[in-house]
C-alpha cells in the first residue's frame, strides 16, 4: 500500500508539498508550531507517523520521508535553543506513542474507529475528511477499507 502523491494535496498550509519535503529531508531541524492546530503526517516507506503541535521534524529524522499531508495551516518554525530541541524530540515521541497505544488494540476497525476519534477531537471534520483513507491505515496498520467502514460508525 503506497500513497500517490497526487493524494497529498494537505490543507490550507502556506507551505506546498515540495517545500516541506525540502524541510523534513533536510539537515535542519523544525517544530511544528505549538500554537496552532496543525500537524503533519509523513509517509515513509514502510510505514507513516502522524508529527502534531510542538514535534520536532526533519533534521535527520525524516531523511527517508517518501510523501507528506499537511494537516490545517501548517506552520514550520525553527528552535531557537538545545532546550526547545530536546523538547520537540520528546513531544515527537509522545506523538508516536500515542499512535502507538491505537496500534497495540487487537481488533483492526478498533484501531482504525480510535485514530479518527483521535483526530476528528483535534481537527475539524473537513480536514479529516480530506485525509486519504490510506494515509491513516498506515498510521495504525489496517487496510483502507477498515478505514471506510470506520468512517461511517464514528
Amino acid at each position: 500500500m503506497s500513497l500517490e502523491p497526487s493524494l497529498l494535496s494537505g490543507g490550507a498550509s502556506g507551505l506546498d508539498d515540495d517545500d516541506i519535503l525540502g524541510k523534513i529531508r533536510g539537515s535542519e531541524l523544525w517544530v511544528v508550531n505549538s500554537r496552532r492546530r496543525n500537524g503533519l503526517i509523513i509517509h515513509k516507506e514502510f510505514y507513516t507517523e502522524f508529527a502534531g503541535p510542538g514535534a520536532a521534524i526533519g533534521g535527520g529524522l525524516d531523511q527517508d520521508c517518501r510523501a507528506v499531508i499537511p494537516l490545517g495551516n501548517l506552520s514550520l518554525i525553527s528552535p531557537s535553543s538545545a532546550e526547545e530541541q530536546q523538547k520537540a524530540l520528546r513531544i515527537r515521541l509522545q506523538w508516536i506513542r500515542l499512535t502507538q497505544n491505537f496500534t497495540d488494540k487487537p481488533v483492526p476497525i478498533d484501531r482504525a474507529r480510535m485514530i479518527l476519534e483521535q483526530f476528528k477531537s483535534y481537527f475539524d471534520q473537513a480536514i479529516v475528511d480530506q485525509v486519504p483513507d490510506e494515509a491513516f491505515a498506515l498510521l495504525v496498520g489496517v487496510l483502507p477499507y477498515t478505514v471506510r467502514r470506520a468512517r461511517a460508525l464514528v
